[in-house]
């Protein structure tokens, strides 16, 4: 991926699935993925015809070079839409293999995908649960979706911890905990993480200008400096918290 963007192309389109992926998605849609792909990168240009085809080759040349060990090109828009069909059933295709799942948002540099991947595939190991790695490689907006059975006791419990530790995992690449879906109630631990005591104070201050109430989404998106002493992200001095004027939620 970083190799496309570094050639000079800005592709329409940059999607990557990993092979659990390929494997739930392919008997779903039928998009002609091989099967024995550790990983398939989902590449699209735009322009007018003569354009395409030129960029198209010379990101297939691109391709070959850097590893790939299949480059396949439409030739119509009906095998187009049939490449895209898998990515965009990705997440549905997931019901196939498993009762339950949980999607991540988080981002990281494109310069760091192969090490977040990696450690990914360990983390799953560990909390011993499958994870289906779906997301945007153009800009490195990853979508783990992390497979479980909530009718199992403790799989949700795990399925968070493992979640976490995927926004932990970005934050350490230089990365965000989100890039597209936001900040929910599940995600305020890791803005503990993300930002400093002193830049969430300055977020609640913000919020304070305009929701001196606090009847805005009260305990969403900006987590209390409370809640992160409560989660152990902050120091508290002799059980004294800063600004103690400001709301707990």
């Amino acid at each position: 991926m970083a190799a496309i963007i570094g050639g000079g192309f800005i592709p329409a389109g940059l999607e990557m699935m990993d092979s659990l992926t390929i494997s739930a998605v392919e008997p779903f849609v039928h998009a002609g993925y091989p099967s024995d792909a550790a990983a398939i990168l989902l590449c699209e240009t735009d322009g007018v015809a003569e354009e395409v085809a030129e960029e198209a080759s010379a990101i297939s040349t691109l391709m070959t070079k850097c590893g790939a060990t299949r480059v396949e090109v439409s030739r119509n828009a009906e095998q187009r839409d049939r490449f895209w069909s898998g990515r965009k059933a990705a997440f549905p295709a997931a019901g196939r293999i498993s009762p339950d799942y949980y999607c991540i948002d988080g981002t990281i540099p494109r310069r760091a995908l192969g090490a977040v991947l990696t450690r990914i595939a360990e983390l799953s190991q560990e909390f011993g649960l499958r994870c289906m790695n779906v997301f945007h490689a153009g800009d490195g907006n990853l979508h783990p979706l992390i497979l479980y059975d909530a009718n199992h006791p403790g799989d949700k419990e795990k399925t968070q911890a493992f979640g976490s530790k995927i926004l932990e995992l970005c934050i350490e690449a230089g990365g965000t905990i989100t890039g597209e879906h936001g900040v929910g109630v599940e995600k305020l631990g890791d803005m503990c993480v993300q930002f400093a005591p002193c830049e969430l104070e300055r977020f609640q201050d913000i919020k304070s200008a305009f929701d001196a109430d606090g009847l805005l989404n009260p305990g969403k998106a900006v987590p209390t400096l409370h809640r992160c002493a409560e989660m152990g992200r902050m120091h508290v001095h002799r059980g004294e918290l800063k600004h103690p004027e400001l709301p707990r939620f």
